[in-house]
């Protein structure tokens, strides 16, 4: 994609921030249609295949806040330069790896590569352009952007996997990665001056990734103590964090109505979305018997749809407001996944059971994406933009990780323990009925809590979309 030039202002920041964005997204999809090669070549069973997906999701998780922190105290060049690093060379041990002790490791360092990035691609944004119509188009796409990378992850990894090998679903970021480091390097300021250096908190950065990797295991391994521990963790995190003097997560953001509505309905939104690209590909290949550059192709229509969604949802958010779109985007991806579940079947041709339901829950669920992101960070403070991002970053990679971890006991508990392929799409089709759950609970979320159109802090994010208009803030 070329270039965007958002209304005169400089391009090469939002250049920097977008291939930034696009290969942490990149990462965290393109290893889905890969999933039964590196199985069958490092020795993974079938329960512990997701975590190939999940020590990188969690381990971003974990570690936005602090990403995001970092972001605001030492600068945005630092920092992504830092994270790009991290990022090249786990992505090199990756694609050395011998077997799954090492894949798993090499997946969460470069986890936290990612989690150092994607809060200053934001930041990078807020600081290059003025607010309006130059920053709302800039923000426009790196979104575009975002979701390019997450369409375009599982059609480049099936055809690496067949032509070339797993391994190269990694190695051919490595170059990009350096590029990213020369980039920011050359381009970015040396410092943003939007906090005072100070100590950063690592003990609330344990807390929180300690705290989700035991809600995460917990699913997965169907530990009841470990699972519960995950919550009680977070709240102490919660707790450690109003009390601290350098917080990663100033808790008085989470006050504000915008914030807390956004962040709650992405979490819905994330847990039925964000694992079912791997549940797709897992079920063209395991169900439907399609070679990995052709489960790769399969997905391109759902591509395109979520392409198009991302595409129409800035300007009808503008004209509809974020309650109104969050809500027809959610239910649209409900139904969706809900025809996925009810007609998935490997007698029946792809085209009915797998690629028009494809279509709209894919259309579906990327255009709710815009409201919602424009609700979660509306009317948060400068000096604060950093640790806004790096919140909602980390509810969507929660999200991935305990999504697949919950989809995934869901779908090999069905399937049994011998599983053909009728009782693989038996238990993948059960999964997805899951998805049109969490989407029914997140239209709900959306339209009873995010503000509607005429509130002010969000009208100042989103009617920029279109038209440009500069209105007074309040909460």
């Amino acid at each position: 994609m070329a270039p965007v030039h958002p209304g005169g202002a400089p391009v090469k920041p939002l250049v920097v921030a977008a291939l930034g964005t696009f290969l942490a997204v990149l990462e965290a999809t393109i290893v889905s249609v890969a999933l039964p090669d590196i199985r069958a070549d490092l020795g993974f069973s079938l329960t512990d295949l997701p975590w190939a997906v999940n020590a990188y999701s969690l381990a971003y998780a974990g570690f936005l806040l602090l990403g995001g922190r970092c972001a605001d105290m030492f600068g945005n060049r630092a920092t992504m330069i830092t994270g790009a690093v991290l990022f090249a060379v786990t992505l090199v041990i990756c694609g050395l790896a011998t077997g799954p002790a090492m894949l798993l490791a090499a997946r969460a360092a470069g986890g936290l590569g990612s989690a150092l990035l994607v809060p200053v691609t934001l930041n990078v944004i807020t600081s290059a352009y003025p607010e309006g119509p130059p920053r709302a188009r800039a923000v426009g796409a790196l979104s575009a952007v975002g979701t390019l990378a997450a369409a375009s992850g599982p059609m480049l990894g099936g055809v690496l996997t067949q032509l070339a090998g797993w391994r190269w679903v990694f190695l051919v970021m490595v170059l990009p990665a350096c590029a990213l480091v020369i980039g920011a390097a050359r381009i970015l300021p040396k410092r943003n001056n939007t906090a005072p250096r100070s100590v950063l908190d690592l003990p609330g950065a344990l807390l929180v990734t300690c705290g989700l990797l035991a809600l995460v295991y917990g699913v997965t391994q169907r530990s009841l103590y470990i699972g519960l521990a995950g919550p009680v963790l977070l709240a102490v995190f919660y707790r450690q964090q109003a009390r601290s003097r350098r917080p990663l997560l100033p808790v008085a953001i989470l006050h504000t109505r915008s914030v807390w509505s956004g962040n709650l309905t992405m979490l819905l939104l994330g847990l039925g979305f964000f694992a079912s690209p791997v549940l797709f590909s897992l079920n063209l290949q395991y169900g439907y018997g399609f070679s990995p550059m052709s489960a790769g192709l399969g997905f391109l229509p759902v591509a395109v749809a979520m392409w198009a969604g991302a595409r129409t949802a800035g300007p009808l958010t503008g004209r509809w407001g974020p309650r109104r779109s969050a809500s027809f985007g959610c239910l649209v991806g409900a139904t969706g996944y809900a025809a996925l579940g009810l007609t998935l079947d490997p007698h029946i041709p792809y085209w009915i059971s797998v690629l028009l339901p494809g279509i709209v829950f894919g259309y579906g669920v990327t255009f709710a994406f815009t409201p919602i992101t424009v609700a979660a960070v509306a009317g948060v403070p400068a000096t604060h933009g950093g640790a806004a991002s790096g919140l909602l970053n980390t509810v969507r990679q929660t999200t991935t990780a305990v999504g697949l971890a919950l989809l995934s006991t869901v779908s090999t508990t069905l399937a049994g323990p011998h599983p053909t392929p009728d009782s693989l799409s038996h238990g993948y089709a059960m999964s997805f009925l899951v998805c049109a759950g969490f989407l029914a609970a997140a239209t709900i979320s959306a339209w009873m809590f995010i503000p509607g159109r005429h509130t002010g802090t969000l009208r100042t994010v989103v009617e920029p979309l279109t038209k440009g208009i500069a209105i007074d803030r309040h909460k």
